[in-house]
């Protein structure tokens, strides 16, 4: 684990044995080499001793130069062990309180990321941290939505942060840089360099997380500008690198990662995708709250529009998994044609009447909205195309598809693979992993045999950067149609569209 607490008893001190109380501590902890002890621990190291009997709960963790004395507690207090894995999200933080004696997650909390106040997207944000007083505003702002999170899941779970003693973080590249207060600007610039892709481990108190501030903090190791810790996670989780058969993973959030390979190589690309399925690709679209609509179904005769709201009652708009299926809908029931377009010269398809909803405007997708999702989804193509091309593989050679994150989460399955979105595998083999960043911080908390699995992973991948890849840039644009430009890839959909007459024979 990254953080160990011993219960110790001590034999007093007396004439014959007058030790200092620190030399006496350190001498009875069952560890092998050297404990530092931080000037702030030993200033408070005598009280626990004497009020706890000589019997004390020493919380420590292992650094690169050996053992840190974290905190000395009375008694023995080696029942309340905690950890904090945290998501770093550019959209959503989430957090989950382990509990490290039983190895299990005991509090889950999220909140929306309060940078997203800047910008919504990464990159405007990382040009705003070039300069020192944007950094210092962002660095601020993240560490206050992480503490917010932490004390509603210590809250729930009955404990207060204080108690934590070791933090892993998954993140991206980006977000990484934000937290530490990093100089991000020559990710997003010609030859995209980042100033480190795995930090070593540092104490909660100097990024300003109110836990124990002694606390280890440990991140997930990344590959490149934009293939991060989260991303390496997925990969953890999936268990693709131990797979024989050719695998892809994808997490799309407002960049989209994606890890192709097996268990003998491993070849990784990012890029900006833009925040599509968090609700902000659409003009009234919002986070998966109560108010949003999650469910849309489209009767391909009628036209008729049936809809589910988040926690009941009217919509307030509508998120990214009801946009998806809205959009899949649309195209299935000929409203839009392959290329996104209203087939009828409408600009706008209605999905609830202002009658209905919660604000009594008419939530809509628009054209510009449906052009909004397309280029997100060409990303999505053409990143994975260009990645296939680079191993010299097709997209029929792909045998299992793992998705991650909001897009593996919420979405329907049939929609995505409609709008192509995913691949048109046997559904069997389309995975959904959930919040794969999130597990994968909580793992490597309680692991050494994990951390040094993630330090394998990151060897094994070659990065590929589409930021300068100019078959990249012609295979965006044209992959804005629907699943595809070539329908072939896509069998499954173009049997739909033909059964609808939407697609000749």
């Amino acid at each position: 684990m990254l953080s160990k607490k011993f219960c110790v008893t001590l034999s007093p001190p007396h004439l014959g044995d007058n030790r200092a109380d620190a030399p006496r501590l350190l001498a009875a902890l069952p560890v092998d080499g050297s404990v530092a002890i931080p000037l702030a621990v030993l200033r408070r190291i005598s009280e626990p001793l004497r009020t706890g009997g000589w019997q004390v709960t020493a919380a420590l963790c292992r650094t690169k130069c050996g053992w840190r004395l974290q905190d000395v507690e009375p008694g023995d207090t080696t029942a309340r062990h905690f950890g904090l894995a945290v998501d770093v999200g550019t959209t959503t933080v989430a957090v989950a309180i382990v509990d490290l004696s039983a190895k299990r997650k005991v509090a889950v909390a999220t909140e929306e990321n309060r940078q997203v106040s800047v910008a919504q997207d990464i990159l405007t944000r990382l040009w705003t941290a070039a300069e020192p007083d944007g950094r210092a505003m962002l660095q601020s702002l993240i560490a206050e939505t992480i503490n917010e999170a932490t004390a509603a899941a210590a809250a729930e779970a009955g404990i207060h942060p204080q108690e934590i003693t070791a933090v892993a973080v998954s993140a991206n590249t980006g977000m990484v840089h934000l937290l530490l207060g990093l100089d991000p600007s020559r990710i997003y610039c010609e030859p995209y360099i980042p100033v480190v892709t795995a930090p070593d481990l540092l104490r909660a108190q100097d990024i300003g997380l109110a836990v124990h501030p002694e606390a280890v903090v440990y991140f997930l190791p990344g590959v490149g500008s934009y293939v991060g810790g989260d991303a390496i996670g997925g990969v953890l989780v999936s268990g693709l690198h131990r797979q024989e058969e050719i695998t892809l993973f994808v997490d799309i959030g407002t960049n989209v990662e994606i890890i192709l390979g097996n268990r003998e190589w491993l070849v990784a690309a990012a890029g900006a995708a833009g925040p599509a399925l968090e609700g902000g690709v659409v003009a009234q679209g919002m986070r998966a709250l109560p108010g949003a609509i999650k469910r849309v179904h489209i009767d391909p005769d009628t036209q008729r529009v049936t809809y589910e709201v988040i926690g009941g009652g009217k919509p307030r708009g509508i998120c990214g998994s009801g946009v998806v299926d809205a959009l899949a809908g649309m195209l299935l029931s000929g409203i839009i044609d392959r290329a996104g377009h209203f087939r009828d010269g409408r600009n706008a398809f209605l999905v609830a009447p202002g009658s209905e909803t919660a604000t009594g405007q008419d939530i809509v997708i628009t054209q510009q909205d449906i052009k909004n999702f397309l280029r997100t989804k060409g990303a999505v193509n053409a990143a994975v195309e260009t990645l296939l091309a680079a191993v010299g593989l097709n997209p029929r050679e792909i045998a299992r598809f793992y998705a991650a994150g909001a897009f593996g989460t919420h979405l329907d399955v049939e929609a995505a693979v409609t709008l192509g979105l995913y691949p048109d595998l046997p559904r069997d083999r389309i995975v959904s992993l959930g919040n794969s960043a999130l597990e994968a911080a909580r793992l490597a908390l309680l692991s050494e045999e994990v951390r040094e699995e993630l330090r394998t992973i990151i060897a094994q991948i070659t990065y590929i950067e589409l930021n300068a890849n100019a078959d990249f840039m012609a295979r965006f644009a044209g992959s804005q149609f629907f699943p595809h430009t070539d329908i072939s890839l896509y069998p499954t959909v173009a049997e739909k569209l033909r059964a609808a007459g939407l697609l000749k024979k």
